[in-house]
């Protein structure tokens, strides 16, 4: 349980990371999640509700029991990170209104845990991914939607949920597709032949109509399509062609990001055509080493 004070606290604060930094519901549903246990373990912890003024008193020692506590329920090294960073991003908004130090809580040290780097397929491989997704249903129009939407993934860089969000008002596809994506930050994308005409192949054998305000891709009874029926005849195909458990969407993506940089693209525009807000977060989709990293940095600075 968490006091009344506690709970309308998160309530503003989730608000705020909704209206101010454009969350996804998913990522305000995590956020909720997190600090709600944070807060409960509170209450259990020093025996009572508590309010603003004792959650300004949260002490160091608070925390690292907090954190023995998730440990002891086997909450990994990875999760427990998120949770941390999800308490302290709470109490830095709520430091700023109640003005008071949050030093104790932001002083609480994240679990190290080695960082998994995204695996992307071999050229030949994602080509043969979506080469074979043309045979997963006998359903032709089926087919070509699924052919359709993972040349999206690969090749345009989109994430799946930017795929599924597309209307008919995005159409016709021409040189260049204009995406919202996450935190509301648009970015402008190219579309390259194959992938419009993937497009143009499934809008042909699609048999419901393309309304501007409806999504592009349908699902089968003419819903929207959802991500797991993606995620599923990508599933098929991997195990078709004997390719590892890494070989999901969003590897699409994550070759097309890489691919890009092996034929000699730079960094920055990857970083931009993904959407990405960090350029660590581009290096680690690419999956290069240090030399090839070192490699694009002297052909770029100007004082290499």
């Amino acid at each position: 349980m968490i006091s009344d004070a506690a709970r309308s606290a998160l309530h503003d604060w989730l608000h705020s990371q909704k209206a101010l930094k454009g969350a996804s519901d998913n990522t305000i549903e995590a956020y909720a999640r997190d600090v709600r246990g944070f807060l409960a373990f509170l209450t259990e912890h020093k025996g009572g509700l508590q309010g603003i003024g004792a959650l300004k008193a949260v002490t160091l020692s608070d925390m690292r029991s907090w954190m023995a506590r998730c440990r002891a329920e086997e909450i990994g090294a990875r999760s427990l990170a998120r949770k941390l960073s999800a308490v302290k991003s709470f109490y830095r908004w709520l430091s700023e209104r109640e003005g008071f130090d949050a030093t104790a809580v932001m002083a609480a040290r994240a679990p190290k845990f080695q960082k998994k780097l995204p695996r992307p397929l071999a050229e030949d491989a994602a080509q043969g991914v979506i080469d074979t997704l043309d045979l997963q249903s006998q359903v032709p129009w089926v087919a070509a939607r699924d052919q359709a939407v993972v040349t999206l993934l690969y090749g345009c860089g989109l994430r799946i949920s930017e795929a599924l969000g597309l209307t008919g008002a995005d159409l016709p596809l021409g040189g260049s597709l204009r995406i919202i994506g996450k935190g509301g930050k648009e970015r402008v994308v190219p579309v390259i032949g194959p992938a419009r005409e993937a497009v143009e192949v499934y809008l042909r054998l699609c048999p419901y109509p393309t309304e501007p305000d409806a999504a592009l891709f349908r699902g089968v009874r003419g819903g929207v399509l959802g991500p797991r029926a993606v995620q599923k005849v990508v599933e098929q195909v991997r195990l078709q062609l004997g390719l590892p458990a890494s070989v999901t969407p969003h590897a699409m993506r994550h070759s097309f990001a890489t691919h890009l940089l092996n034929a000699g693209g730079d960094l920055r525009a990857i970083q931009e055509l993904l959407g990405h807000a960090s350029l660590s977060t581009t290096q680690a989709y690419t999956a290069v080493d240090t030399a090839r990293l070192m490699e694009v940095y002297r052909r770029a600075h100007p004082k290499a």
